[in-house]
């Protein structure tokens, strides 16, 4: 199935601009490790340029173009950005599993949550016309008070490779709901649709400067834009080492972040799951949990915890539907599990595995590279088992295809297994007993738990983490409060004297 490999600049004020320093990076393709076209490489200079487009469309003609135009109008270009993604999702999620890697049913998925995404955020932007100056209730009659939500004005929204235009998706929809003007740095190892997002965006006709996007190392065009002065406020998915660098720059100026980092979620299975029939319902949601995405989710439940009395025969029925998991190029149809990412994300998965093993754990299922395919960056989905809490499995977040294992004997060792993490981005529990659900989705340390699922998202839905796995919410309309800044005015309405100093004799 071939796909055409568009060559394209940075956006830039609403063009196609060429990088000052006339840099490109390679795009290779985890499939076969080839070179099939290449991207910009911005730096300092050009995030500098994209900062003047997007303060200049932020505050054009006093705001009115845009950050103080009515949310009907914004939606109205979120909605035909959503419609465009629409007419052309074959070809973005072709480029999408070609970048990336990942299924190419999962990628045409992918495109049909960008397109809701920016028409559930058209809806919000509507709806914040209704809340304007959105009266609120005193005790004391001589005041009148009223709330005005505005956008907080130039953002840096700064996205990882694992979902490339939807995770930008997440950030620029709300962002330009809300009236802000935006910079996207997407990561450099996937960038093909975003650059496609600005071509979208010329077709609609979006104002320039709204969305300027910039590709790039993350060095030496995400450090500069995390750090400008002129940036309000940074919005970052990606790992918990970068998001504290991102933290820490944001620090020197008072600059609000939201972090979205990294997971080593659990998954939780009570004896109570009926191992005749629910079980294979539990099997599949366990290897969807982890192995969805070749296994690179931030949310990845990739701690399977089983009770003792069923770890035996339900690891047994896990094994076999991990062996059916079809691995092949994204493009072949029925893929369900593709190549990692990138070269050098393939040798840390790979030495992840190696290191479990000299740790004493056991390589139940998979370990290694497909024997049927020799080129490209792919993992076999892989079981590891007799993992103790000491071993890195245990600890370190993969982001690749690998699920550890541990048992426990009753619902208060399994909670406490769950959250021995320094994570808390997500859980699951899978359990026939929805009391004891109730329970554990109470004592779970996460931002996200699934009950008798794993990894089911909705834009409608908050998204995020706490401890190490960042702080901020996503989607939902915690997400769109991302962006706006809450305003309150009160004015005095009695025509009697304030009082509280002695007036003077004369005036």
């Amino acid at each position: 199935m071939e796909a055409r490999i568009p060559s394209r600049q940075l956006f830039i004020d609403g063009k196609w601009v060429e990088s000052i320093k006339k840099k490109r990076l390679p795009i290779i393709t985890p499939s076969t490790d080839k070179i099939i076209g290449d991207i910009p490489a911005a730096t300092a200079e050009d995030v500098e340029l994209a900062v003047d487009a997007a303060r200049r469309a932020f505050s054009r003609n006093k705001g009115a173009d845009w950050a103080k135009a009515p949310g009907s109008l914004r939606a109205k270009y979120l909605r035909a950005i959503a419609a465009k993604i629409t007419e052309r999702k074959s070809e973005l999620a072709k480029l999408e599993a070609i970048d990336s890697g990942k299924p190419l049913d999962e990628a045409a998925w992918d495109m049909d949550d960008v397109a809701a995404c920016f028409e559930y955020f058209a809806g919000l932007a509507e709806a914040l016309d209704a809340q304007k100056k959105a009266p609120l209730s005193l005790p004391m009659d001589t005041f009148k008070c009223h709330i005005l939500k505005e956008p907080l004005g130039v953002v840096g929204l700064i996205t990882p490779w694992n979902y490339p235009l939807l995770m930008a998706t997440w950030k620029v929809a709300p962002a330009l709901a809300a009236g802000c003007t935006a910079i996207l740095k997407p990561s450099e190892l996937s960038s093909m649709t975003c650059l496609e997002l600005a071509d979208v965006c010329i077709e609609v006709g979006l104002p320039p400067g709204v969305l300027n996007i910039l590709t790039g190392l993350g060095h030496e065009a995400g450090a500069p834009l995390a750090s400008h002065p002129h940036v309000d406020k940074i919005a970052f998915t990606g790992s918990t080492a970068t998001g504290s660098k991102i933290m820490t720059a944001a620090a020197q100026l008072v600059k609000p972040v939201t972090l979205e980092l990294g997971g080593k979620s659990p998954i939780l299975v009570f004896e109570d799951v009926d191992l005749d029939k629910a079980s294979y319902r539990a099997a599949e949601w366990t290897a969807f949990g982890c192995f969805w995405t070749n296994g690179q989710i931030c949310s990845a439940t990739s701690r399977l915890l089983l009770h003792e009395s069923i770890a035996t025969e339900f690891l047994d029925r896990l094994v076999k539907w991990t062996k059916n998991i079809k691995i092949s190029d994204p493009l072949e149809e029925g893929c369900r599990l593709g190549p990692v990412v990138s070269k050098g994300q393939y040798e840390k998965v790979l030495k992840f595995i190696a290191t479990a093993r000299s740790e004493g754990a056991t390589i139940l299922s998979g370990g290694g590279r497909p024997q049927h395919l020799e080129r490209g960056f792919f993992v076999e989905p892989t079981i590891v088992t007799d993992v103790t809490t000491s071993m890195q499995i245990w600890k370190e977040e993969v982001f690749g295809p690998v699920l550890c294992v541990k048992t426990f004997s009753s619902e208060d060792e399994a909670i406490e297994l769950a959250n021995d993490t320094q994570y808390g981005l997500a859980g699951a529990v899978i359990s026939n007993d929805l009391e004891r659900c109730e329970r554990v989705s109470k004592a779970l340390q996460a931002g996200i738990v699934w009950i008798n699922c794993a990894q089911p998202t909705f834009c409608q839905a908050p998204w995020g983490g706490i401890k190490r796995s960042g702080f901020g919410r996503e989607l939902g309309p915690w997400g769109f409060d991302n962006y706006l800044s809450v305003k309150q005015v009160t004015q005095y309405v009695s025509d009697e004297q304030w009082g509280w100093y002695q007036p003077p004799s004369k005036l």
